[in-house]
């Protein structure tokens, strides 16, 4: 497994696209996946390579001159629990603190709410994400949102 940097806007829509389309238990409404895919343009977009197929990828997009938030990681269901997500939140962790940003934040589903979000909380905390705030209707009230921060 190889994490590469994807510089065309193109390439960025059609990776983004062809996984979260498999992954309807996160992204399984079409305007926020579209509008996902749509955001990828222009941000720092890492992938993960498996033999020449794209397993995951994430995106970073400033929120604030010192912080970059991971505004989107899918990794296909048949790569989950092979360290793919580790691999690109190190890759992506690197790359912030290089480009001179002090913190990293990211936004889920409160843990609690959904099985499959719950996993996602704890892939965030293992990497070593802290929780900052719950915005209860920021999304809508059935997803809570979950607001992690971590300083780089």
């Amino acid at each position: 497994m190889e994490v590469i940097r994807i510089e065309e806007d193109r390439e960025k829509r059609r990776i983004a696209e062809s996984i979260l389309e498999v992954l309807p238990e996160w992204f399984g409404i079409p305007e926020a996946r579209a509008e996902y895919v749509r955001e990828s343009a222009g941000k720092i977009f890492l992938c993960a390579m498996e033999q020449d197929e794209p397993a995951g990828f994430l995106y970073l997009k400033e929120t604030g001159k010192d912080t970059l938030e991971i505004a989107v990681l899918g990794v296909r269901k048949e790569f989950h629990r092979r360290g793919i997500g580790k691999a690109l939140f190190e890759r992506a962790k690197a790359i912030a603190k290089e480009n001179g940003y002090s913190f990293l934040q990211v936004k889920t589903v409160q843990m609690g709410k959904y099985e499959s979000y719950d996993a996602t909380n704890r892939f965030y905390r293992a990497v070593g994400f802290k929780e900052l705030e719950v915005f209860p209707t920021l999304w809508d009230p059935w997803n809570p949102c979950q607001v992690y921060v971590m300083a780089i």
